[in-house]
């Protein structure tokens, strides 16, 4: 046996990052990813596939608050990201939680972003990243607010929602640094150092120098927002450490953070949640944007 990370061998590895194993009824919640959206986006006001960049892949969703609840104020922001372990999912299929956010008082924008092996993983980052610099310079026209900027994400999105809260970008596209309020973060990955060894690196491509500069607490923000951090109950012991891991270095820095648990979930309908008025998930996203 040959060890390659943290006491696991080759196989053991890719047993602890194959996410779809533990779920047996993977197809069936990806079929209600697709359906709760659909239903999102034919019932709710939505300004559709708005660009963000030159790429046909950069593109986003912006779902206004209720204009009720609003009360004619800039609404507070959020800003979603997908995940499909950066290579599958579109916004299409990740925007279930717009309409209790949108009820609330939110303004939901979902993003959209390349996937790999067709692109590399910085190049992704970069246009999450370059998506929430146009979010912030343009969501106020869309009735948001950019001051009270919120962003989530789960899996894959999780890891890029993190890199949205890393240090040493903002300057670069003349935001600043304390742009993000708060963060919801779902069953992510934060340390990418294992993967180029495990069966994930046949789409990465990670060397591990990529690997290092992807890895969110490997870059920890100067100043900090509050984030929730969350995972289900039949997360492998990686996916489950990796959070507990990030929540302590996040706390470590001194920065609010808190974990919040939902019996029963696993890693794909944790995102279920965010579509449920009233799930603890939610009210914690809700009461960060300051909706409860």
């Amino acid at each position: 046996m040959s060890i390659v990370y943290r006491g696991y061998d080759r196989a053991a590895l890719d047993r602890q990052y194959n996410a779809r194993a533990t779920t047996p009824e993977f197809f069936p919640i990806m079929q209600r990813y697709a359906d709760e959206s659909r239903v999102a986006q034919e019932k709710l006001p939505c300004l559709r596939n708005v660009a963000y960049g030159d790429h046909p892949d950069e593109t986003l969703d912006i779902f206004p608050a209720v204009a009720s609840v609003a009360g004619g104020k800039p609404a507070p922001v959020f800003f979603w990201v997908h995940g499909g372990y950066w290579r599958m999912q579109s916004k299409d299929d990740a925007c279930n939680m717009a309409p209790p956010f949108t009820q609330a008082g939110a303004i939901v924008v979902v993003v959209n972003y390349s996937l790999t092996p067709m692109v590399t993983l910085d190049h992704i980052v970069d246009q999450v990243r370059r998506a929430v610099a146009w979010t912030y310079r343009n969501i106020g026209q869309h009735g948001g607010d950019p001051q009270r900027f919120h962003v989530g994400g789960s899996s894959a999105g999780a890891h890029l929602a993190a890199m949205v809260l890393a240090r040493g970008w903002r300057r670069k596209l003349d935001l600043p640094e304390e742009l993000v309020k708060s963060a919801l973060l779902l069953s992510g990955l934060y340390d990418l150092t294992p993967l180029p060894h495990t069966f994930v690196n046949e789409w990465l491509k990670l060397t591990p120098p990529d690997a290092e500069r992807n890895s969110p607490e490997r870059w920890l923000p100067e100043q900090g927002c509050p984030i929730v951090v969350s995972y289900g109950d039949t997360e492998t012991d990686e996916f489950k450490r990796q959070s507990a891991d990030y929540l302590e270095l996040w706390q470590a820095q001194g920065f609010s953070g808190q974990l919040v648990h939902v019996p029963g979930l696993n890693h794909f309908d944790i995102v279920l949640e965010l579509g449920k008025f009233g799930s603890p998930l939610t009210q914690a996203a809700l009461g960060q944007l300051g909706l409860v």
